[in-house]
C-alpha cells in the first residue's frame, strides 16, 4: 500500500495566557491522529503556532511594562514546554509574528485586492471615550443580538455561534475601562464573501465537513453571507496593511495564515517543497482540527481566503465540541478550570491523554471531564487491565529464564485474534472514533487477562517439571501485551517508550511475535491515580477570591454507608427554589435506558424541559397531567440528548419504586414550596 502524504494543523493557542485543559483536548486529539498515521507508515506532518497578535496582547504588555514582542516570546516558551510535557509532538511550532506570516498575509491580501474581492467602507465603530481608542471585538461585552445571551464578545456568540458586528451588541460595555462605548467613523477593508458563495457551497458538499457542520453552514448561507471586516485601526499589535498607513490586519486574517507560515518555516529547515503542499493543485491531504466555536472562520472565511489568495483548500476540517467539567463549563470557583502546568504538577499527563481518547468521537459533542470517572477509568483500564498483563508474567521470565522468551507461541490462535482486530481499530483511529478504538482494545485486554487467569502462571511456577509450560504461558502473555501496546501507542507514547525498553524491541502495529528473545527486568510502567492527587490539583486550581466554597476533599464526602449526608447551612438550602410543576408531556429518550423527557408547566405560561431517570417507574403516557416538584433554579445542564432545565424530585429506593405527586394533591402549577 502506498504511503499517504498528509499535513495536519490544530487551532493556534492565543499568546495572551497559559495552556489549559480546554486547549489540550484538541491538541491531544490531533496528536493521537498524527501519531497513528506515522505508526502505520504514512508521511504525516503536524504544524501549529502561537496566535500572537491583537489588542489583548498589546494591553497586557502595557500593564506588565514590557514590549508585546517580549510578552509573546515568554508565552511561546511556556506553551512549548506545556505541550512537550503532554507528549504533544509538533513537526514545527512557530508564531504568527514571523517574517513568513507577514509575507504570506500581504500576498493573500494583495491577491484578493487585485481580483476585486476587497472593498472599503466607512463604518461606525465602537470607541472607548476614556482610553481614546477603537475597541476590538473581544473588548466589547454585551448581549447577543440574535439569541440574547448575556456577556458575549463583540464578534461572535459562544451560545448560538452566530457572528455579528460589535455595534449590534445589546447593552455594550468596554472591557478596557468599563465605559459605555460611543460610535466613531473609520474606513475599513472587507473581503466580499458573496463572491465565493458558489465555491463554498460546492466545497461543503465534498465531504470536507461533518454533517452537523454542513447543516450549520446551510443556515448561514440561507441568512446571506456578509462582507468580512479584515482591518483594525491603530493602536494595534499586528501587521500593517500594505499601502494603508495606520491600518492593521485583523488578527483573524493572519492567524489561520499561521498554518501556512509555520509549514513554510519547516520547509526552509528541511528543504521540503512548499508548493507541493500549499499550491492550488496540491494532491497532499490537508486537515484542520478545530473547536466548534471557530467553525465560521474556518469553513467560510478561510477557504475563501485560500481560494482568492492562490492557495489550495483543506481536504477536511474536523470540528470537536467543548470540554466541560462535571457537566458544566470549566470554573475557577469549583477548581475545574485547570491549567496544563497545574495538572502536570500533580498527575501523569498520559492519564489525561487516555481519558480524553476514551471519550472522543468523530462528532462535535462536548466532552465531559468527570474526575471520579477519570480516576476509576484510568485505574481499571490502564493499571488493572493493560499493565497487569505484563506485571503478572514478566517476573517469572526474568527470575526463572534469565529474561528469555519461549521459542513458539503457546496459543497462536489467540495471538492472531488480537492481530486481526487491528484493522477495525485502525479504522476507528482513522475516523477519529477514539472511544471505539479504546473500547475494542480493552476488550482484547480482557481476553489476554482471561488467558492468564485460565493458566495461572503463579500456580504453574509451584509445580515441579512445568518450566516449559510456565515459560510458554508467560511469553504468550508478554506478546499479547506487546500487541495491545502497539494499538495504544498513539495515545500513550511515553509509556510505549518504557515498554520498548522492557521488551528490548520496538512496539509496532500488528507485530510478528517475539520468540527466543531476551527482555529486560520489568519496571513499573504506570502508577494508580490517587484521590489525593486530584484533590490537590483542584485546590491549586480554585480561585480563592471567588465567593463559591472550595471543592470538598475526599475526606469530606459522605461515606457510602452514612444514612445522612453532611449538614448544610440554612442559607444554602434557602437558595433552592422548589416549585410545583404540571407534567404536560412525557416521552422516552432515544438511546437512554432510564430517562424520560418531561415538559413541565411551572405557571405564568412558562415551561421547562427536564430529563428525569424515572422510566422504570412510570409509563410516560400516564404521567401527563400529573403534578411533581422540581428544582426551578438549578443551572441548566447540557446533555447529549438536549438541555435539561431543572431537576424533578422523586422519592424511593429506585427503579420501579419511585413516587411523585398526583393530580389530586391540591397543588397548582408554579406554586412555590416553602
Amino acid at each position: 500500500m502506498n504511503s499517504r502524504k498528509i499535513l495536519v494543523t490544530s487551532a493556534l493557542p492565543y499568546a495572551n495566557g497559559s495552556i489549559h485543559l480546554g486547549h489540550l483536548i484538541e491538541c491531544i486529539q490531533t496528536d493521537i491522529w498524527v501519531r497513528f498515521q506515522k505508526l502505520i507508515g504514512n508521511q504525516c506532518y503536524y504544524v501549529c503556532a502561537d496566535d500572537a497578535h491583537g489588542t489583548p496582547i498589546m494591553l497586557r504588555a502595557q500593564r506588565e511594562g514590557i514590549t508585546p514582542e517580549t510578552l509573546i516570546a515568554k508565552v511561546h516558551e511556556e506553551h512549548r514546554a506545556d505541550f512537550a510535557d503532554f507528549a504533544i509532538t509538533f513537526d514545527n511550532y512557530h508564531t504568527t509574528h514571523s517574517p513568513e506570516n507577514r509575507e504570506l498575509a500581504s500576498q493573500i491580501y494583495l491577491n484578493l485586492k487585485e481580483k476585486g474581492h476587497i472593498i472599503s467602507k466607512i463604518i461606525r465603530q465602537a470607541y472607548d471615550p476614556v482610553q481614546e481608542m477603537f475597541l476590538p471585538d473581544r473588548f466589547i461585552r454585551g448581549n447577543c443580538p440574535h439569541c440574547g445571551a448575556e456577556d458575549q464578545y463583540g464578534d461572535n456568540c459562544e451560545v448560538c455561534n452566530r457572528t455579528y458586528s460589535p455595534t449590534e451588541l445589546k447593552n455594550p460595555v468596554s472591557a478596557v475601562s468599563g465605559a459605555t462605548p460611543v460610535e466613531k467613523e473609520s474606513e475599513h477593508f472587507f473581503v466580499n464573501l458573496q463572491d465565493f458563495e458558489p465555491m463554498l457551497r460546492e466545497w461543503t458538499k465534498s465531504e470536507a465537513l461533518q454533517p452537523e457542520v454542513t447543516h450549520k453552514l446551510n443556515e448561514w448561507f440561507e441568512a446571506g453571507l456578509k462582507p468580512w471586516d479584515i482591518s483594525r485601526d491603530a493602536p494595534y499589535f499586528g501587521f500593517e496593511i500594505p499601502e494603508a498607513p495606520d491600518k492593521y490586519f485583523y488578527v483573524w486574517l493572519d492567524a489561520p495564515i499561521g498554518y501556512i507560515a509555520s509549514f513554510k518555516n519547516l520547509c526552509a529547515k528541511q528543504g521540503m517543497d512548499f508548493d507541493e503542499f500549499w499550491g492550488p493543485d496540491s494532491q497532499v491531504e490537508l486537515y484542520h482540527f478545530i473547536g466548534k466555536d471557530i467553525m465560521y472562520f474556518h469553513t467560510l472565511f478561510w477557504p475563501a481566503m485560500l481560494t482568492g489568495g492562490g492557495f489550495r483548500k483543506p481536504t477536511a476540517v474536523f470540528v470537536h465540541g467543548f470540554l466541560t467539567a462535571d457537566g458544566h463549563k470549566m470554573s475557577k470557583s469549583r477548581g475545574t478550570f485547570i491549567n496544563a502546568r497545574t495538572y502536570l504538577n500533580h498527575l501523569n499527563p498520559e492519564y489525561l491523554r487516555y481519558y480524553f481518547a476514551a471519550k472522543l468521537g468523530s462528532k462535535i459533542d462536548d466532552v465531559d471531564l468527570n474526575l471520579d470517572d477519570f480516576l476509576h477509568r484510568v485505574n481499571a483500564d490502564l493499571v488493572g487491565k493493560v499493565v497487569n498483563i505484563a506485571s503478572r508474567c514478566a517476573g517469572f521470565i526474568t527470575k526463572r529464564f534469565e529474561g528469555k522468551l519461549a521459542a513458539e507461541l503457546h496459543n497462536a490462535t489467540l495471538y492472531q485474534q488480537l492481530i486481526d482486530e487491528g484493522n477495525a481499530i485502525a479504522n476507528a483511529y482513522e475516523q477519529r472514533d477514539y472511544n471505539r478504538a479504546v473500547r475494542d482494545i480493552m476488550q482484547l485486554a480482557d481476553k489476554a487477562n482471561q488467558y492468564i487467569d485460565e493458566y495461572k502462571p503463579w500456580v504453574i511456577a509451584k509445580q515441579e517439571g512445568q518450566d516449559a509450560e510456565l515459560q510458554a504461558v508467560c511469553s504468550q502473555g508478554i506478546n499479547l501485551f506487546r500487541v495491545l501496546m502497539g494499538y495504544l501507542s498513539p495515545i500513550l507514547p511515553v509509556m510505549t517508550q518504557k515498554v520498548e525498553e522492557f521488551l528490548a524491541a520496538p512496539v509496532t502495529w500488528q507485530p510478528e511475535p517475539l520468540l527466543n528473545h531476551t527482555v529486560q527486568p520489568f519496571q513499573p510502567l504506570m502508577k494508580r491515580v490517587e484521590q489525593k492527587q486530584i484533590d490537590a490539583m483542584i485546590e491549586a486550581s480554585t480561585d480563592n477570591l471567588a465567593k463559591a466554597p472550595p471543592a470538598k476533599k475526599a475526606a469530606d464526602k459522605p461515606k457510602s454507608n452514612d444514612p445522612i449526608a453532611p449538614t448544610i447551612q440554612y442559607d444554602d438550602f434557602a437558595k433552592v427554589d422548589l416549585r410545583v410543576a404540571k407534567i404536560v408531556n412525557a416521552e422516552p429518550v432515544e438511546g437512554a435506558d432510564k430517562l424520560l423527557r418531561l415538559t413541565l408547566d411551572i405557571g405564568e405560561e412558562k415551561t421547562r424541559n427536564v430529563f428525569a431517570g424515572i422510566k422504570d417507574a412510570y409509563d410516560p403516557e400516564k404521567l401527563i397531567g400529573r403534578m411533581t416538584v422540581m428544582v426551578a433554579n438549578l443551572e441548566p445542564r447540557k446533555m447529549r440528548f438536549g438541555l435539561s432545565e431543572g431537576m424533578v424530585l422523586a422519592a424511593g429506593p429506585g427503579k420501579k419504586d419511585l413516587w411523585i405527586l398526583s393530580p389530586d394533591d391540591g397543588a397548582q402549577a408554579g406554586m412555590r414550596i416553602k
